[in-house]
């Protein structure tokens, strides 16, 4: 098998990074919440607080790490908050996976910044995956707050 390589995606990579983020929707049932088109993903990659790096294996985008870089109130510096570790099947168990983390770990590493992420409670591959990593691991509720939940207390107030 040929070398897995990691890129910081570019706006020219919008195809193939919107394809994989449908792909773990999918694989997670949740393909009616994605809404950003390849076009969308065109502006995206190209701001400086989003990053995205790619994972390819012959020139092929085999899998991807996202996240957003962003303030962090408390500590008044940045932190890197994690949105989707994805590897496409037939590609998994080859190091792919570590790879992306230790190459979004050193782009984190100069400015110290914290990383972070949630995922389902039920997802045990992924916690021991991170966990021999050495993440901290710790149980947290996140809420979501669609639109159509608070409209009527946003016009309320």
């Amino acid at each position: 098998m040929t070398e897995i390589t990691i890129r910081r995606a570019t706006p020219d990579d919008a195809a193939d990074v919107a394809a994989m983020v449908r792909e773990i929707a999918a694989h997670e049932d949740q393909a009616a919440q994605v809404h950003v088109t390849d076009e969308q993903w065109r502006a995206l990659l190209g701001r400086p607080e989003v990053i995205v790096l790619l994972a390819e294996r012959g020139g092929r985008a085999v899998g991807y790490v996202s996240s957003v870089r962003q303030l962090h109130l408390w500590t008044g510096g940045d932190v890197l908050n994690l949105d989707d570790l994805y590897v496409r099947p037939g590609h998994r168990d080859a190091g792919a996976g570590r790879q992306l983390m230790a190459a979004l770990a050193a782009l984190a590493a100069p400015g110290r910044l914290l990383i972070r992420w949630g995922m389902e409670v039920d997802n045990v591959d992924a916690q021991r995956f991170y966990h021999r990593l050495g993440a901290s691991l710790r149980p947290k509720i996140l809420a979501a707050w669609p639109p159509s939940a608070y409209a009527d207390l946003a016009t309320g107030h």
